[in-house]
């Protein structure tokens, strides 16, 4: 039976999709079956999973979509032959999460550098708690070494347990979104950052 991983956040810009298809690729690229769940009716998830497609001439995960109370019947399916599904969600907190979260065995809640980020995970957290379910904050798009990158940070773990791998603010992650691929797929700093982020939510699944 897989894992099921909802990605959320109710403020907007946060990197949710960034997020899910690093994680996705990086878990691909190890040999896992992975899929991708959008439930965001913007749509980025599908677009990004069709320029990928048409860029590699095949798909090395699957991609579905489901509306707000179609994804427990999604995630029920696919995890009887993924080993990791990733639900992308829309950035708004309200009873339409609640399914979502209710599947995952695991929440990631994406915070940039800013207290206002850290501020709307509030909600999210509060319907994580009401579905006993785990949240893992992951500190994404940080300025590294300023102030308040380092400010966010703190405060953060005063909210939930914060991922020990942090994504930076490097335009390698939307170029890379924009063109079907990953950051993992590359080199550099933020591969780097995303294979380390993959591995720690391996590991937290697994506790």
């Amino acid at each position: 039976m897989g894992k099921v991983i909802t990605v959320a956040q109710q403020k907007g810009g946060a990197g949710k999709t960034t997020l899910a298809v690093t994680l996705a690729i990086s878990f691909a690229r190890q040999g896992l079956r992975v899929a991708l769940l959008d439930s965001d009716p913007q749509g980025s998830l599908g677009r990004w999973f069709m320029t990928r497609v048409e860029r590699l001439g095949a798909a090395d995960v699957e991609f579905s979509t489901a509306s707000a109370w179609g994804v427990g019947y999604e995630c029920k399916k696919l995890r009887q032959t993924h080993d990791i599904v990733i639900v992308d969600t829309p950035p708004k907190v309200d009873s339409d999460l609640r399914p979502s979260l209710r599947e995952a065995d695991l929440v990631l809640i994406p915070v940039a550098s800013s207290h206002v980020d850290l501020w709307a995970t509030d909600g999210v957290l509060d319907l994580v708690a009401r579905e006993s379910t785990r949240a893992l904050i992951v500190l994404n798009r940080m300025n590294t070494g300023t102030r308040l990158a380092e400010e966010v940070a703190q405060a953060a773990h005063g909210v939930a347990q914060v991922a020990t791998a942090r994504l930076a603010n490097r335009v390698a992650f939307a170029e890379s979104l924009g063109q079907g691929l990953s950051v993992v797929e590359g080199r550099g700093a933020a591969a780097t950052e995303g294979k380390a982020l993959a591995a720690e939510v391996l590991a937290v699944l697994a506790e």
